[in-house]
């Protein structure tokens, strides 16, 4: 009897791993792995179409550091896309930032997921500060975010606030504007 009980919780055990196992591996599904190439690739092409003041980089050839928060498999991707790729003459970097850490030194913020609170202190944390910030929550348009991500159908979109931008201080071409899927235009 003590014999198969122990052989029970070894077979539970074992499903238990194997179910959590499965779903780890279903974290990141093939729809949501191209998902996260299509945004890494808007990500470094964000970085062609906006213009930071000087104070935004720490010396005249300093790198484009774009930070990941709450995506590290995002980041991941970003990173091989940026790899020996550069913006303007300067080498393009990603740096995964976690809760409370320092975005000295960022250019872009990515904020993932759709935890408004988070969201809501991230972008706070970066008020002033000429920081591109993109999002992909609906509601971080409200909260100040300058670029979030939609799904269309199948297809990764953005949105794209002019004037939260123009608050930091960080110019948006008119190119990047052109592509976007919707401009929200300055409160009255």
């Amino acid at each position: 009897m003590i014999a198969f009980a122990q052989i029970f919780r070894a077979v539970a055990l074992g499903l238990l791993l194997a179910i959590t196992a499965l779903s780890d591996c279903r974290a990141q599904s093939p729809v949501q792995a191209e998902e996260y190439k299509v945004k890494a690739a808007f990500l470094y092409k964000f970085a062609g179409y906006v213009e930071w003041p000087p104070r935004a980089f720490s010396h005249a050839n300093s790198s484009i550091v774009i930070g990941v928060m709450d995506a590290d498999a995002l980041a991941d991707e970003l990173t091989d896309v940026v790899a020996g790729r550069t913006v303007d003459d300067r080498s393009v970097s990603v740096r995964k930032i976690r809760r409370g850490e320092s975005t000295t030194g960022l250019q872009i913020l990515f904020i993932g997921g759709s935890d408004t609170a988070r969201i809501a202190a991230a972008l706070a944390s970066v008020k002033g500060q000429p920081i591109l910030t993109v999002t992909e929550s609906e509601s971080a348009l409200a909260l100040g975010t300058n670029i979030n991500f939609v799904i269309v159908g199948d297809k990764v979109r953005f949105d794209v606030a002019p004037h939260q931008a123009e608050s930091q201080n960080l110019k948006i071409s008119a190119r990047m504007l052109a592509v976007a899927r919707k401009i929200i235009a300055s409160p009255s």
